[in-house]
Parts: C-alpha cells; sequence; structure tokens
C-alpha cells in the first residue's frame, strides 16, 4: 500500500496500473462567479466534470458506453476543497485522474491548478454500477467494467 498525498482521496492499491488522467485547460467565466467575483463553489462539479469526459474520450469510459453495456453509474459520492480562489478570465487547468479499485466502482480524483502551478482546489468522485432498471447497485463488477479493467492492465490507454 502506497502513502498517500494531500491530494490522493483514495488508496494506492499495490501492483495496480497506474492513474489514468486527462487534463482540460479553462479560463474562468463571468457566469461562473459568485458575488465577491470569484469562482461560485457550485461550479466545481461542472469542472470536474469537463475533465471527466476527457478522460472517459481516452479510454472509452463514457455514459453512452455504459448505456450501450446495459449498466448506469451514477455518482454516489462528491467532495471539493478550495484552497485557492479563482478569479474572472483567469486560466487554470482540471485534471481527472481514474484510480484503480478492487471493487465495482468508478473513483476519480480530481486537480485544479492555477498557471503558476499551485494549488486551486481538488476533489472526488464515487460513482456505483447500477442496473437501470431496478436502481440497485451492482456489488460484483458488470461485463463492461471488468473487460475494462483488463485492457488497462494490459497498458491500453494513454494519459493526456
Amino acid at each position: 500500500m502506497k502513502r498517500r498525498s494531500r491530494y490522493q482521496f483514495f488508496e494506492r492499491i499495490e501492483g495496480a496500473p497506474e492513474p489514468l488522467s486527462a487534463t482540460v485547460r479553462r479560463k474562468l467565466q463571468f457566469h461562473e462567479m459568485d458575488p465577491a467575483n470569484i469562482a461560485w463553489h457550485g461550479q466545481y462539479p461542472a469542472f470536474f466534470e469537463q475533465a471527466q469526459a476527457e478522460l472517459g474520450k481516452i479510454c472509452g469510459l463514457t455514459y453512452p458506453k455504459l448505456r450501450e453495456a446495459g449498466i448506469i453509474a451514477p455518482v454516489r459520492q462528491f467532495h471539493a476543497e478550495y484552497f485557492q480562489v479563482l478569479s474572472f478570465d483567469e486560466e487554470f487547468t482540471v485534471t481527472a485522474s481514474l484510480i484503480w479499485s478492487e471493487g465495482a466502482r468508478v473513483n476519480i480524483e480530481y486537480l485544479i491548478k492555477k498557471t503558476d502551478g499551485s494549488i486551486a482546489g481538488a476533489g472526488y468522485t464515487v460513482q456505483l454500477f447500477m442496473d437501470p432498471a431496478s436502481g440497485e447497485a451492482l456489488l460484483a463488477d458488470p461485463e463492461f467494467w471488468a473487460d475494462f479493467k483488463t485492457r488497462w492492465q494490459n497498458g491500453e490507454f494513454s494519459s493526456r
């Protein structure tokens, strides 16, 4: 078991594949600000989602692919930490990193960095696989996820 850093929310499992990551570059828009002229805290889920969508593109972990597989994966946990404010027109990056899990769940960590490299925010989401008809959580890896994890272990995906 590897020691976690301040911005790592999930345990790293020894021998597991390295996290898969994708980074998006953005600029804070006027409509994303609060009355104090900084990023409204309620925008962070959207920031995270944009990076997560980019991550999904590189490894095929997208909502349409899940629906094709007959499963859904709603967010069951969301956590954000705010370290520095983001101001109007400020450029920043958001990185989403898929972290290996032995369970039937999707663990993603997020890191928001300013252009000087300092950390503005961090967080995570946990998504559980569910049967869309019954709404029941799937306790074992669905076939789609088991295949995905095998491909991940075989190094088929690369971060960007």
